[in-house]
């Protein structure tokens, strides 16, 4: 399927690695120039990337500074994907409400929140002018508020009603947004003991290899098995395409059936 990206260029954040880094080597295989964001820049994205920019994107200034520096590296943005999310494990507490300090939930608001407001507010100038297109990457556990680590949730809700704003305001004047909300995706975040996925089976008490071996039965996934960063890559690469142009302001759930309400 020829999906018309040839010769666009992409502001990917969070793509160092996970879900980030499957979307901007698909994005570079149907030929746009991605610029790729991470506070780490690997290897792997070096690989890719048509260039890098090294940010905290949990800061205004931050965001502000990765687009200009994108559009300096390609010319102008076309495409933007605000993958950037999560966390610090280290510095997060996993417990109830009432374990939960208040720094925590600025931290986790600051990041999965408005690092999206700030970069697509930098960048909405570029992509209006050439009428493109904004895939933000939320979850599922905006649906199921006790099922993640407090704040995320929440984050993730209002990230997925700010597309939504966003979408109504920006579809007369030819730009789409969206936004995809995965399940559990096979990543480092899940899969590397030493981050969220290892905090969590340690939360519980097991080991990480059982942890998430136990997975798919534990959290009701009907496909029997989780979720892989690039099945998440294609479905946002055919958002940001020509072949999605009539598809505005949707929720993409992507869970191997995780959720089970129509």
């Amino acid at each position: 399927m020829e999906l018309g990206l040839n010769g666009k260029t992409a502001l990917v954040t969070g793509a160092s690695r996970g879900i980030g880094l499957a979307i901007a080597e698909t994005l570079a295989a149907e030929g746009v120039r991605v610029v790729g964001v991470a506070r780490t820049i690997t290897p792997e994205l070096e690989k890719v990337a048509a260039a890098t920019v090294s940010a905290d994107l949990s800061t205004q200034d931050g965001a502000e500074r990765i687009v200009a520096e994108a559009v300096n590296a390609v010319g102008g943005i076309d495409l933007l994907v605000n993958n950037v999310g999560g966390g610090d494990v280290d510095k997060m507490v996993v417990g109830g409400f009432l374990d939960i300090p208040a720094e925590q939930w600025r931290a986790v608001f600051d990041l999965n929140l408005f690092s999206v407001v700030w970069t697509t507010r930098a960048a909405l100038p570029e992509i209006i002018g050439r009428r493109g297109a904004i895939v933000n990457i939320s979850s599922i556990n905006k649906y199921l508020p006790a099922a993640g680590p407090v704040g995320y949730s929440e984050a993730k809700a209002a990230l997925t009603s700010f597309s939504k704003r966003l979408s109504e305001e920006l579809a007369p004047q030819g730009v789409r947004v969206n936004t995809v909300s995965p399940g559990v995706i096979g990543s480092s975040l899940w899969r590397d003991e030493e981050r969220f996925g290892g905090k969590l089976a340690e939360a519980y008490g097991v080991a990480h290899g059982d942890f998430l071996e136990a997975i798919p039965g534990q959290f009701g996934i009907s496909s029997g098995r989780i979720g892989e960063p690039e099945e998440v890559a294609d479905l946002v690469a055919f958002l940001l395409s020509e072949r999605a142009s009539n598809i505005h302001g949707a929720d993409h759930v992507i869970d191997g059936g995780t959720l089970k309400a129509v």
